[in-house]
């Protein structure tokens, strides 16, 4: 069971309506459960006697309040700590975030008491390498690092190399490398994979390929992506879980490999990615068919234990 949380930061999207009533709502709750308050800079008209949160302060947990962009924006304002994070939906979709607003109250009283799951999510390390081998910027991702063209319509030059050997050079609109979470953003409207959380990997997906022969590949967790432009014109961005990044120049090289320090997600059940996948994305067919009891319910037929290598031979009994 994960240690009880008394010093709660809390992050929010200022842009969701209702967000001072939530914010009140928190504060009554942290008076009797003994919570201390760090609350985002970007929350500082809601601010009271809170402290501020910043990757230095000594917070055991994170509560984000809004979308799966403002929890992706809490995991980089805490960097390369493994702060758990709690994500209460505001919005619309929160395919990262475990309860909506009607169970605020529950979720922070469980994350107080340590009653929870920690659900490790790989993260990502971007840098981008001017030409003499400095590195001019630095980022941490929980969902995607993307290279891609700004506001010109043609095609890009890109070349790859995973540890030093060179992947392929294709025209492309861009190249998306993905962490195991963020397979379910960018890179799956791209046409890539849907990989569980928990496979860490690193998957890599060309965006409108210029090429039938480019396919997204799914790469070892110890992989190291390296990502140049050819011939590109001004105007290439990177983009650092589709919230913040830069230009890029034909002299740049984007470095991507597996953070050292994962994202811890709160949960309050193991499992249910699948079931957040239907709910959420429509996973599995029509929703209205989700009630026979072969797609809620367990397995029709039981499987063999798990130290066998094969199903029972019925002429064998």
């Amino acid at each position: 069971m994960p240690p009880a949380v008394t010093r709660l930061g809390v992050v929010g999207n200022p842009d969701y309506a209702g967000l001072s009533d939530v914010l009140r709502r928190v504060r009554a709750l942290a008076g009797p459960l003994g919570l201390e308050l760090y609350l985002d800079p970007a929350l500082q008209l809601h601010a009271g006697d809170d402290g501020e949160l910043s990757a230095e302060a000594p917070v055991d947990a994170v509560l984000s309040l809004g979308g799966d962009g403002t929890l992706l924006r809490a995991a980089r304002l805490m960097d390369a700590r493994a702060v758990p994070i709690l994500g209460v939906n505001l919005g619309r979709l929160g395919f990262l975030t475990s309860c909506d607003q009607a169970g605020l109250e529950e979720g922070v009283r469980r994350l107080a008491d340590g009653d929870y799951c920690a659900e490790t999510r790989m993260a990502l390390r971007a840098a981008m390498v001017d030409a003499h081998g400095v590195e001019r910027m630095r980022w941490r991702s929980l969902n995607d690092v993307v290279l891609h063209k700004g506001g010109f319509a043609r095609v890009v030059s890109f070349v790859v190399w995973v540890d030093g050997e060179v992947m392929g050079s294709f025209g492309a609109d861009g190249v998306v490398v993905s962490s195991p979470t963020g397979s379910t953003a960018y890179s799956l409207s791209a046409g890539g994979p849907i990989v569980v959380p928990t496979v860490e990997s690193l998957v890599l997906t060309a965006v409108s390929p210029h090429t039938m022969a480019m396919r997204p590949l799914v790469l070892p967790p110890t992989a190291e992506v390296q990502i140049r432009a050819v011939d590109s014109p001004d105007g290439l961005l990177v983009t650092i879980d589709g919230q913040v990044g830069t230009t890029f120049s034909a002299q740049d090289a984007l470095v991507i490999r597996r953070a050292r320090t994962p994202v811890v997600v709160v949960r309050f059940a193991p499992g249910g990615f699948f079931a957040r996948l239907r709910e959420k994305m429509g996973w599995g067919g029509l929703t209205d068919r989700d009630d026979r009891a072969h797609v809620l319910g367990a397995p029709p037929h039981p499987t063999p234990p798990l130290g066998s290598d094969a199903f029972e031979d019925p002429a064998a009994r």
